[in-house]
């Protein structure tokens, strides 16, 4: 069996500008502020490569490790039903910026690419961006239209907020 395709080019594209909106897509790109300091980044950096974000929003998690690493499949679930498969396509683990990015495959209600980097800036402030360009993939995708839209931005701020409060009580502010 071969394993699956990505249903999109460029892959790869967020890794070095995460604004990058190929043309036919949709772009996303939602920053929130988590707070201050090393030990926050740490810690939110943590998160987010080992899924504890995206488990903690409420969607479901079945990956092939861990931690994300590149060539990595994940399948998220939404609602209990819809099941998205992607692929790790790169990582960082900078000191100052840290994520990856994900491909969807065959069988994604969605084609395109996400990316979810924690960085801490110059003064301390740490932050998550989560980056996207997408467009619908299957029927219901499509007929979903700008609610569809919708959802991703919603599931980027969800994403935000529940970092945050994973990494309550460790900013240096």
């Amino acid at each position: 069996m071969s394993p699956a395709s990505f249903t999109y080019e460029p892959v790869g594209a967020t890794r070095d500008d995460l604004t990058y909106c190929p043309p036919g897509f949709h772009p996303l790109l939602v920053r929130t502020r988590l707070g201050e300091g090393q030990k926050l980044f740490h810690r939110a950096a943590e998160a987010v490569l080992t899924w504890e974000m995206h488990r903690a929003v409420g969607v479901g998690i079945d990956a092939s490790a861990d931690r994300a690493a590149e060539g990595v499949d994940v399948t998220v679930t939404l609602a209990g039903v819809i099941k998205a498969p992607c692929r790790i396509i790169w990582t960082a683990e900078e000191p100052r910026r840290t994520g990856w990015a994900y491909g969807t495959l065959e069988g994604h209600p969605e084609c395109g690419e996400e990316a979810f980097v924690v960085d801490r800036t110059g003064d301390g402030t740490v932050w998550l961006t989560v980056a996207a360009f997408s467009k619908p993939a299957k029927w219901y995708a499509k007929a979903g239209g700008p609610a569809t839209r919708g959802l991703q931005h919603a599931y980027a701020r969800r994403c935000g907020t529940v970092l945050r409060k994973l990494c309550e009580g460790l900013s240096e502010e």
